[in-house]
């Protein structure tokens, strides 16, 4: 099967789901990162390695109107400085109990069905069964597969958010704005 057909049969498939997603939420490690962390070797402290197609593609999905943002049991300065760097409108770090960040995002009006979730690990199960979508990639645990609404077939770290954002993009036709061009 050729690869447009593929995510066009997907996006059929969740297009309900999809065409509801109002905010984007992601973990990062195992999802924005391929989930290696490196000690610089200073009092800086872990740097992760993060693909400029994720954040892209959140880019697009904010210039859509749509909120973007990440909730992680880590507290890194490199998570933080991207987060900011791509403007988040939701930046929750250094949590495990990750049900206290999705309450918050509920309480700006959002409903659970708008939201989609993108994790990898067991302490993202009890967000990833109360979102709109989900989603998670191949390495994650057969368990967590199994809960979700969709695997990527891009590993992690290696643009399977950006994967998971053209779902939203091709079910929402949101067209990315490119400054000085017109399609």
């Amino acid at each position: 099967m050729n690869e447009r057909k593929y995510y066009m049969d997907v996006v059929k498939k969740f297009s309900k789901k999809l065409k509801k997603i109002k905010v984007f939420i992601t973990d990062v490690d195992g999802i924005l990162t391929d989930g290696k962390i490196h000690w610089d070797g200073h009092d800086i402290g872990f740097n992760r390695s993060f693909h400029a197609l994720d954040g892209y593609g959140m880019k697009i999905l904010k210039q859509a109107g749509i909120k973007i943002g990440l909730i992680t049991g880590g507290d890194s300065n490199s998570v933080k400085v991207r987060a900011e760097y791509l403007k988040m409108d939701y930046i929750f770090v250094g949590t495990e109990d990750k049900r206290h960040a999705l309450d918050k995002i509920l309480q700006d009006g959002f409903k659970e069905e708008e939201i989609l979730y993108m994790g990898d690990e067991f302490f993202d199960l009890p967000i990833l069964m109360r979102v709109g979508f989900s989603a998670t990639v191949p390495s994650a645990s057969l368990e967590i597969k199994k809960e979700v609404d969709y695997v990527t077939r891009a590993k992690s770290g290696e643009g399977c958010v950006r994967e998971v954002i053209d779902l939203v993009r091709y079910a929402q036709k949101i067209v990315p704005i490119i400054e000085g061009y017109n399609a």
